[in-house]
C-alpha cells in the first residue's frame, strides 16, 4: 500500500506531517536518491532518506505495537504544535521509552469520545486509509426539529467542498432535550468536520458530539473522560482485523457485531438499540421524530 512520504516520516516517529512536509519543502528528504516533492507516494520498495540518513518503509506490524483506547473530553486538540498552549490529548498519555503515539485520525476541539492511538505508524495509515472502509458511529445533538427530507437528504448524499457525503444511518435516539433532538449516524469517513458539515449543510447546527465507536471498538461506559484502556490481546486483534494485517481472528470479531448499534451514555440519555427495524425512504412519510431507524438504500 503506498502512502504519501510525510505520511511515512510521522509513522517513524520522526515527527508531525506537518513538520514532514516542512522538511520535504526544504529539500531535507530524499525518494530513490531524488530530492523529494510534496505529493509523492511511497511503498516498501522504495528507499527514503531523511537529513541523509535511511528511513525504514515497513508495510508489517512491529512485534512492539502497542493500541490504546482513550476517551478525549471536549476542550483538548489533537495536534502537538509547538508552542501550543491548549491541553493536548497527548497530555494524559503514557511515556514511550522509544517512538511516539500516533492518532488513530482527529476528533476537533469541541469533539469528544473515541479516540484510538498507536505506537505503530503503519497500523495508523491502515486504520486511517479509506480503503479500509471502517465505520465511525457518532452521537449527535442538534437543534430540532428535524424534518423527514433533511434526514433523506442526508442518507441520500451532499456536497461537501466538492465532494459528496452522506451517512449510512441514521437513528432518532430516545429522550431528546426541549428544542435539540439526539441521533445517532453511523459514517465510513474521517474527513475534518465531516459529520457537523452535513448536518450544516441541511440546516441544522450540530451542539454537541461524541464518537461512541470506532469499527469494533467501542467506548465503554465505566472510561471516564480524559483516561486511557492499553488493549489486552483479544481487543487489539480486533483492530488489526479492521485494519485488514496479520495477526485477526476472525472469531474475535464475528463475536463483537460489527453493524450492531452501540449502547452509551450521553449526557443522561441512554443510547438504545432502536426497538423496530430501519424504515426505507419509500414507506417513511411521517416525521422524522417517529422514525426510529434509517439506512442508505
Amino acid at each position: 500500500m503506498a502512502d504519501r512520504i510525510q505520511k511515512i516520516l510521522a509513522g517513524a516517529g520522526l515527527g508531525s506531517r506537518r513538520q514532514a512536509e516542512r522538511w520535504i519543502e526544504e529539500g531535507r528528504v530524499k525518494l530513490n536518491g531524488k530530492r523529494a516533492k510534496l505529493g509523492q507516494s511511497a511503498t516498501g520498495h522504495d528507499f527514503i532518506q531523511f537529513d541523509g540518513k535511511a528511513v525504514t518503509v515497513s508495510e508489517t506490524l512491529p512485534s512492539d505495537a502497542r493500541v490504546l483506547l482513550y476517551h478525549k473530553p471536549e476542550g483538548e486538540i489533537c495536534t502537538r504544535a509547538a508552542g501550543e498552549k491548549r491541553p493536548t490529548v497527548f497530555d494524559n498519555l503514557p511515556t514511550l521509552v522509544s517512538g511516539r503515539w500516533v492518532s488513530v485520525g482527529r476528533l476537533d476541539l469541541n469533539t469528544s469520545g473515541v479516540l484510538l492511538f498507536t505506537n505503530s505508524g503503519v497500523l495508523a495509515n491502515r486504520l486511517m486509509h479509506p480503503s479500509s472502509n471502517i465505520e465511525r458511529e457518532y452521537a449527535v445533538r442538534v437543534r430540532g426539529p428535524v424534518k423527514n427530507s433533511a434526514v433523506d437528504a442526508l442518507l441520500k448524499g451532499v456536497s461537501i467542498d466538492g465532494k459528496s457525503a452522506a451517512f449510512d444511518r441514521v437513528e432518532e435516539i430516545q429522550g431528546s432535550e426541549g428544542c435539540n433532538q439526539w441521533f445517532r449516524v453511523i459514517i465510513r469517513e474521517g474527513r475534518y468536520r465531516e459529520v457537523r458539515k452535513l448536518w450544516e449543510v441541511v440546516g441544522y447546527t450540530v451542539n454537541r458530539l461524541k464518537r461512541i465507536r470506532y469499527g469494533e471498538i467501542k467506548l465503554p461506559r465505566n472510561l471516564r473522560t480524559g483516561k486511557f484502556n492499553a488493549m489486552p490481546p483479544r481487543q487489539r486483534d480486533k483492530v488489526l482485523y479492521m485494519a485488514g494485517m496479520s495477526g485477526e481472528t476472525r472469531s474475535t470479531v464475528a463475536r463483537g457485531g460489527m453493524n450492531r448499534p452501540s449502547t452509551a451514555n450521553v449526557s443522561g440519555t441512554k443510547v438504545n438499540s432502536a426497538k423496530t427495524g430501519p424504515v426505507t425512504k419509500k414507506h417513511s412519510k411521517r416525521k422524522v421524530n417517529k422514525v426510529s431507524s434509517r439506512r442508505r438504500s
